[in-house]
C-alpha cells in the first residue's frame, strides 16, 4: 500500500492541516473504519474454517485470538514508529517502506544500507499483493466451476443436500481452464488505471460480499449437527498450515499507514484500529469456529465450496466471486504503482501508454501462471501467508521499533517482547513455507498418479 500514499516533504506532524488531494478534507472516523474492515476481510476469512480444522476446535480459536492481539499490537507499533520518525525527519507522513528506511538511518552502522530497508519492505508488499491476485484466480475458478457443474441439479430447495456439501454432478473443464477464461477479463479490468472509475463497482462489490457473508453465517449457524465429536487439538504437522492461513487473513498491516495518513483527525486512529480489528478478530474466530462445527471434516478450502446445491447459495458463490473480481484491481494497483513508474521513466512519452498496458498484461499473466501451477486454494493461501505476510505483519514492526527507539533506549521487557514476536513470525515463516510446499508437491504427485492410473485403465 506504499504506492497509495506518497509522502512529499512538508510540515511536521503537529502543524498539519490535514487537507488532502484536491483540497478536500481527510477521511472521517467512520470512513476510515470501513476502509480498515475492507482491507482485512476477503478470501482469507472464508478459508479460516479449514484453518481451525488444522489447529483443532479449541486450539484454533484460541490461536486466532492470540494472533489477533499480536497483529493489532504490531499495527500499533508501526503507527507509533511512523509518528516518531516523521517528527524527527520533519515529514508530513511516512509509508511503511520509508519508516523502515528512516529507522535504519538512526543506527550509524546501518545508515549506508537504509535504502535496502525500504526496498525489502516494498518487495514483500509486491509479493503479498501479487499473492493475493493468485489466490483470487484460484478462488474464482473453484467456485465458478462448482456452480457450473452443479447447475443441472440446482433447485430452490436448500434442504435437499443432507451432506451439507455441493454435489459435483456434471464434470466440466479443469479448474486451470477456468482461470484462463478469467484472464482476458482481468487484464481488461487492470487497464483501468484510475481507481475512481471503479468506485461504483467497488461499492456494489462491498454490498454483495457483505450480503453473502450474512447468508453464510445464517446457514452455518442453523446447520450445526450435534453431538459434536470434532478433535479439540489438531495434528502438529498441520499447525503451520493454520499459521499461514491465519496470518494471510490478518495481513491488513499494509493499509494501516495510508489510512492513518489520510484521516481528517489522525489522533483518533488508535480507536479506529482497536475497534476495527476487534470486529475483524471476532468475525475470524466466529466464522472459523462455526464453519468447522457445521461442516466438520468435510470443510473445504473455502467455506463457499461447502454450501448446498440450491439457487440461493449458488448465488452467494457468484456474488462473492463478483466482489473478488472487482477487488482484484484494487490489490493489483499496489504492485503496479511500485513496479511500473520506474519502467515508464526509461521510455519516451510516445511509448508510455503502450509500455504501461504491456507491463500490466505481463503482471496479470504472471499471477495467472502461478495460480495454474498451484491450483490448490488452501495451500496457496497458506504459502502466501507464510512467505510474505509473516514478515510484514509480525517480523518487521518489532524490528522497526527497536531501530526507531534505540537512541531513546527501550526497556529490557519491550526488547524481549519484540524479539519473541519476531521469532514467532520467523518460525512461522520457515515451518509454514516448508509444510505448504511439501503438501503442494504431495498433492501434485497424487493427481499425476491418479491421472496415470485412469489412462492405463482406458
Amino acid at each position: 500500500m506504499d504506492a497509495l500514499c506518497p509522502s512529499p516533504p512538508g510540515p511536521s506532524r503537529p502543524q498539519r492541516n490535514y487537507e488532502r488531494i484536491g483540497e478536500r478534507t481527510g477521511t472521517s472516523f467512520f470512513q476510515t473504519l470501513i476502509h480498515l474492515l475492507k482491507g482485512n476481510i476477503g478470501t482469507g476469512l472464508l478459508g479460516l474454517p479449514l484453518a481451525v480444522k488444522n489447529a483443532g476446535l479449541v486450539i484454533g480459536p484460541l490461536s486466532l485470538l492470540v494472533m489477533g492481539i499480536i497483529a493489532v499490537h504490531c499495527m500499533k507499533l508501526l503507527v507509533k514508529c511512523s509518528h516518531h520518525l516523521s517528527a524527527n525527519m520533519n515529514r508530513q507522513s511516512l509509508t511503511y517502506g520509508e519508516a523502515m528506511q528512516y529507522g535504519m538511518e538512526t543506527v550509524p552502522w546501518l545508515r549506508r544500507h537504509s535504502q535496502w530497508g525500504k526496498r525489502t519492505v516494498n518487495l514483500f508488499l509486491i509479493i503479498t499483493q501479487l499473492g493475493f491476485c493468485c489466490v483470487y484466480f484460484v478462488f474464482l475458478s473453484d467456485n465458478v466451476k462448482q456452480v457450473v457443474e452443479a447447475a443441472n441439479a440446482t433447485t430452490f430447495n436448500c434442504q435437499m443436500n443432507y451432506t451439507n456439501q455441493t454435489q459435483i454432478l456434471v464434470p466440466s473443464f479443469n479448474s486451470r481452464l477456468y482461470m484462463l477464461c478469467f484472464l482476458p477479463f482481468l487484464i481488461l479490468l487492470v487497464f483501468v488505471r484510475n481507481l475512481r472509475y471503479l468506485a461504483p463497482l467497488s461499492l456494489v462489490a462491498n454490498l454483495v460480499m457483505t450480503t453473502s457473508l450474512v447468508l453464510i453465517y445464517i446457514y452455518s449457524l442453523t446447520h450445526i449437527t450435534y453431538p459434536i465429536n470434532l478433535p479439540k487439538v489438531g495434528r502438529a504437522k498441520d499447525y503451520p498450515l493454520f499459521f499461514g492461513t491465519a496470518i494471510f487473513a490478518f495481513e491488513g498491516i499494509g493499509v494501516v499507514l495510508p489510512l492513518e495518513n489520510k484521516m481528517q483527525r489522525p489522533q483518533t486512529f488508535t480507536l479506529v484500529l482497536f475497534l476495527g480489528m476487534g470486529i475483524v478478530t471476532f468475525l475470524y474466530i466466529s466464522l472459523g469456529t462455526i464453519g468447522y462445527l457445521c461442516f466438520g471434516e468435510h470443510i473445504g478450502a473455502s467455506i463457499t465450496l461447502n454450501l448446498p446445491n440450491c439457487w440461493m447459495y449458488q448465488s452467494v458463490k457468484l456474488l462473492y466471486c463478483f466482489g473478488i473480481f472487482i477487488t482484484f484491481a484494487l490489490q493489483f494497483y499496489v504492485p503496479a504503482e511500485i513496479l511500473i513508474p520506474p519502467a515508464l521513466a526509461r521510455v519516451t512519452e510516445r511509448w508510455a501508454t503502450t509500455v504501461d498496458l504491456l507491463l500490466r498484461t505481463v503482471l496479470v499473466i504472471f499471477t495467472c501462471a502461478l495460480a495454474i501451477l498451484i491450483p490448490e486454494l488452501d495451500l496457496v493461501i497458506s504459502l502466501v501467508g507464510s512467505v510474505s505476510s509473516s514478515f510484514l505483519a509480525l517480523i518487521f514492526p518489532p524490528i522497526l521499533e527497536m531501530l526507531a527507539f534505540h537512541t531513546e533506549g527501550l526497556s529490557p521487557l519491550a526488547t524481549a517482547k519484540n524479539i519473541v514476536i519476531s521469532l514467532v513470525g520467523l518460525v512461522g515463516f520457515v515451518t509454514g513455507t516448508y509444510i505448504a510446499i511439501m503438501e503442494i508437491v504431495a498433492r501434485n504427485a497424487e493427481k499425476h498418479e491418479e491421472t496415470f492410473s485412469n489412462y492405463m485403465v482406458q
